[in-house]
């Protein structure tokens, strides 16, 4: 497995390989992402990983400076699921002649993609510019690796709907695959953040997948009152010491609000506990 920080080295690597696969990732790599690079095996022969932490994406008051960054531990992890090669850029290598202030790439990085809509929707309404820092990011990734296929994992829905979009909407020739969301036995979907949760946290953090299960389980008889299950959802959750940004029905193909018309849905949540934001989602196929 190489290990490569520089564009112009990474180029070279790669300049021969016809079927290359992108792993994004800002590090911290818990088992979620290692089933991405698993699946990526699959599909490419050459699988590429990049570990960056993308200040772009970080609002002012997001603490980028304390981000995890387990560059070793990850490298091992790695190796040992089969990635090829690892590119661990430096901030100045993505964003030239800028320094690591994510305020000062916000000022001098003016060519950036702007995102549908729906970005200022859901988690794009508390985290202003975040995907638009996302998509930004992303697409130089596309740009430098030039991939075959991309894999990101489902349970960022909202951000894989987006890249989905910036795929098909710049017509780049690489196909994206979701993996789907890997779970500990409370169902609680594996994340960086996860890190931050003390052990009784980390129990009571269950109930977030437990109120998506509660929602979908009465959806499936064709329950369309959605704002009703979406209110039960939120004021159960505020009463177990949760501080809820959402739970919403949503149409899987287009994130808009879920309507009676809609068979393929996901039901998405955000919310605290303590300090630390989870999210997760359930997608729903309706039977005729």
């Amino acid at each position: 497995m190489q290990i490569i920080s520089s564009i112009n080295v990474l180029s070279i690597a790669l300049k021969n390989q016809a079927n290359i696969g992108l792993v994004p990732t800002m590090g911290n790599l818990h088992a979620g992402h290692i089933h991405l690079v698993k699946l990526a095996k699959q599909h490419a022969d050459c699988v590429v990983v990049s570990i960056f932490v993308n200040p772009l994406q970080f609002g002012a008051n997001e603490d980028l400076a304390n981000y995890p960054r387990t560059l070793e531990a990850d490298c091992e992890k790695l190796k040992a699921a089969g990635c090829d090669i690892v590119f661990t850029p430096a901030v100045s290598e993505m964003y030239p002649q800028m320094t690591q202030s994510a305020a000062d790439i916000q000022l001098n990085q003016s060519m950036t993609i702007e995102p549908p809509a729906i970005a200022n929707d859901l988690c794009g309404a508390s985290r202003p510019g975040h995907f638009a820092g996302v998509a930004t990011v992303v697409a130089k990734l596309f740009n430098i690796v030039q991939p075959q296929t991309a894999f990101f994992g489902k349970k960022d829905f909202q951000q894989l709907f987006i890249i989905r979009e910036l795929v098909k909407q710049l017509n780049y020739p690489i196909q994206i695959i979701a993996g789907e969301t890997v779970r500990e036995a409370s169902g609680l979907a594996l994340s960086s953040r996860n890190g931050y949760l003390s052990d009784a946290q980390k129990q009571q953090a269950a109930q977030l997948n437990q109120a998506l299960q509660a929602i979908a389980k009465v959806i499936q008889p064709r329950n369309i009152e959605f704002d009703s299950l979406e209110n039960a959802a939120k004021t159960k959750l505020n009463t177990d010491g949760w501080q809820v940004d959402y739970v919403t029905v949503r149409s899987a193909l287009s994130l808009l609000p879920a309507t009676q018309s809609d068979k393929h849905l996901v039901i998405l949540a955000a919310a605290k506990i303590g300090n630390t934001r989870l999210i997760d989602n359930i997608e729903l196929n309706l039977s005729m």
